[in-house]
């Protein structure tokens, strides 16, 4: 008897396995394949544009994904550097090979923690209550307590041009009966697809007629616990290629042939991670298309050709890649392919990731709607987390959208529901400019010492940075920059306009042109870049930030009118039929998350707190 079972290896199953064994639980986690846990079956890369502050914000919580990619990636960069704090996120190129074997590596570690291979086709329920799963060779697990993270492994369909070849990512085998067993139990299942694209032969690739890109000349880290595990000239490079008029024409040419506008698929294709012959159909004005090669390891030669995802013929998928300019003599060690795969409906779980339907049921990753690791591995740990505080008789932990993308990430999927793949991008939050990379820890860390994640040295290193940020504002506010002759002579050296009359280090840092970098050539400045640069963050965009919190305070106000769970919509007056049945399918729990569902409009809001006002006061 396990108080929670896993089911999946990949990045939700990972982080929901080690985060519950971390709270206390005995926890078992069943893959198909143990040598595929934290498998990476589409692109060598952990984080990007949001995600990279996901996987910050996993780490935050006590999670695994930072810390592993740290100590597994061979380049790294800090995304839109250029742009506002807001918008910048870490990327690394991660070595398929050493990522999993580290995170392997992490779970053995965790005593509460068994990791077992078997294939899972039911789920065992009495009264709506999960109980426990049952094997494919009709052996049952019983437990308080299930995590679904099954991926991409639900009836799995491998596409290339007409064939369709049932199993999972690589060939492997898919689960064939578990989505329609979730069906019976009345859960939603939808269709959806997603897509990889070619591995090409080292050997076979003329680098010298692609541009090179190179990681970051700074140290970098997901993980706010361990010191950068690499050398900055050591960092592999990627190569930058462009689509042309001829990659165009083979792929105009042909696009009846690809599973999808051959009607050979039936799932619906991501949205923001489109294949590259749905590129050259929705952007037909554009001339070119930018293409990256990455490699996947330094212990093997195959390279990942980033943004060239179709379900092409493999015949046709040679002429594509050939025309590329560096690829006209390229080996394709691995064909793209589009694989299909079953998902349950979002608007079927709660906040916290249970089911509505099945008590005790929790789901994370891909059979939620979503795509990416990132996405994955931050509702893994949410699951993780909360079935632990559920077998706890504890209130779920639910993000709130201005604490966390990952807050913004499930209550989008438990609201709106989707259409097709979810992708995290900066534009869906709101709060951007307070969710930022810099401050994870010190949004989450707290929170996660209080449920019992991280540990007292790790809560010690946040104390310890809050008050150096104290310490060091104080310093800029007390202290003066003297518009001596050499101070003067180093204004004019960097073209930057000398002060009129002298002035303090913090008014100093809020004119635009003047940094930290700049002022620390008259100031030793004690502290680590993190502190730095947080107190530079604050005071440059410090009007900005406090605007942000205000508005976030105005959506806690509104978060915390809750709605009773029991409540029926049929009965309120005046309430657009419309927003009768997506209340009742949706069943918020806040007014601010009701007002958030596509359908319901302010006026429907209006009638719903009115109604709440008058049904409800007496009960409180």
């Amino acid at each position: 008897m396990y108080d929670v079972i896993v089911v999946g290896g990949g990045h939700a199953g990972c982080e929901a396995s080690n985060i519950a064994a971390k709270m206390g639980m005995k926890t078992l986690l069943l893959t198909m394949n143990k040598n595929n846990i934290a498998d990476m079956p589409c692109n060598p890369s952990i984080g990007g544009t949001a995600k990279g502050i996901i996987v910050r914000e996993v780490d935050a919580l006590g999670g695994l994904m930072g810390i592993v990619a740290d100590l597994s990636h061979f380049q790294i960069k800090m995304l839109n550097n250029s742009k506002g704090p807001a918008v910048r996120s870490l990327r690394a190129q991660a070595d398929k090979r050493v990522y999993p074997k580290k995170m392997l590596e992490f779970l053995e570690k965790n005593k509460n923690l068994t990791i077992e291979e078997g294939l899972v086709e039911n789920i065992i329920v009495e009264d709506n209550i999960v109980k426990g799963v049952v094997l494919d060779n009709g052996k049952e697990i019983k437990s308080k307590a299930v995590i679904l993270t099954t991926g991409t492994y639900t009836k799995a369909n491998i596409l290339i041009g007409s064939e369709n070849t049932p199993g999972g990512p690589h060939g492997e085998g898919r689960s064939n009966y578990l989505s329609d067993n979730l069906k019976k139990l009345g859960l939603n299942i939808i269709r959806l697809k997603t897509g990889t694209p070619q591995r090409i032969k080292k050997e076979s690739i003329d680098f010298s007629k692609m541009h090179e890109e190179v990681g970051d000349n700074t140290y970098w880290t997901f993980s706010h616990d361990i010191k950068p595990q690499y050398k900055i000239n050591e960092q592999q490079k990627c190569y930058l290629v462009y689509t042309n008029e001829q990659t165009h024409e083979i792929i105009k040419n042909h696009l009846k042939e690809s599973a999808m506008y051959g009607g050979y698929a039936t799932g619906v294709g991501p949205r923001y991670c489109p294949s590259i012959e749905d590129k050259i159909v929705r952007f037909a004005d554009k001339e070119r298309h930018q293409l990256f090669l990455e490699p996947e390891s330094i212990y093997y030669d195959e390279w990942y050709l980033q943004g060239f995802s179709t379900s092409m013929p493999r015949n046709v998928q040679e002429e594509m890649v050939h025309s590329l300019k560096g690829l006209e003599n390229a080996v394709i060690t691995k064909y793209a392919y589009a694989i299909e795969y079953d998902a349950i409906d979002p608007l079927q779980i709660k906040a916290s990731l249970e089911n509505k339907i099945i008590s005790g049921l929790f789901t994370a990753g891909q059979i939620n709607g979503t795509s990416g690791y990132e996405e994955a591995a931050g509702q893994g740990i949410m699951a993780g987390i909360n079935a632990s505080l559920k077998l706890q008789n504890k209130e779920p932990l639910v993000l709130r959208r201005d604490e966390a993308y990952i807050g913004v990430l499930i209550d989008d999927l438990v609201t709106k529901g989707i259409t097709d793949p979810y992708r995290m991008l900066t534009s869906r939050a709101e709060f951007r400019l307070i969710l930022r990379h810099d401050n994870a820890d010190l949004r989450l860390r707290d929170i996660a010492y209080k449920i019992g994640t991280i540990s007292k040295e790790q809560h010690d290193r946040l104390e310890e940075k809050k008050q150096n940020i104290q310490k060091l504002t104080k310093e800029l506010e007390n202290t003066k920059l003297v518009l001596n002759e050499d101070v003067r002579k180093i204004f004019k050296e960097h073209n930057i306009d000398i002060p009129k009359q002298n002035i303090t280090y913090a008014d100093a840092l809020k004119r635009p042109e003047i940094t930290m970098e700049f002022l620390s050539n008259f100031h030793e400045f004690k502290y680590d870049s993190e502190v730095i640069y947080q107190v530079e963050i604050n005071y440059k965009y410090g009007g900005y930030i406090e605007k942000a919190y205000k508005e976030a305070e105005k959506l806690q106000k509104i978060e915390e009118k809750q709605i009773p769970e029991d409540i029926d919509y049929q009965k309120i007056k005046n309430l657009a039929s419309e927003a009768k049945q997506k209340l009742d399918k949706v069943r918020p729990r806040t007014i601010a998350q009701a007002s958030r569902i596509s359908g319901v409009n302010p006026v429907d809001i209006a009638i719903l707190a009115v109604y709440l006002k008058k049904e409800y006061s007496k009960h409180e």
